[in-house]
Formats: structure tokens, sequence, C-alpha cells
């Protein structure tokens, strides 16, 4: 819900690593830590994408069209 219609919008750089401070906050309250090691391991071993990445693969998708 956070990232929809996003692709369409020009975002600066601050306003992409905002929604990743987002997304790591809520996981570090997610998986109890204080730690961003454990939040990194377990965004590999789930496979989750933080919205930069995926920011940018919808944007070049969108432009592409």
């Amino acid at each position: 819900m956070l990232l929809y219609g996003v692709e369409a919008c020009p975002l600066n750089k601050t306003a992409v690593n905002l929604l990743d401070f987002v997304i790591n906050s809520y996981l570090m309250k997610l998986f109890k830590t204080d730690n961003t090691d454990i939040v990194r391991n377990c965004q590999i071993e789930y496979a989750f994408k933080l919205p930069s990445v995926i920011l940018a693969r919808r944007s070049e998708h969108f432009f592409q069209l």
C-alpha cells in the first residue's frame, strides 16, 4: 500500500531513503531487535526487497511503456 502508484511520481533520494527507513523501522519492531544486521539477514532469508529496489524496477518498467 505504501508504494501504490509511486513509480509515476519522481522522488528524490531523500524521499526514497525515508521509505527504506520506515520499512527498516517496522522490521526492527517486528523482529524485536535493534541490530540492523539481524534485519538484513531476515530480509535476505525472506527475499524481502526494500522500497528503493522495488521503486527502481517499477520506474524502469513504467518509463519503458
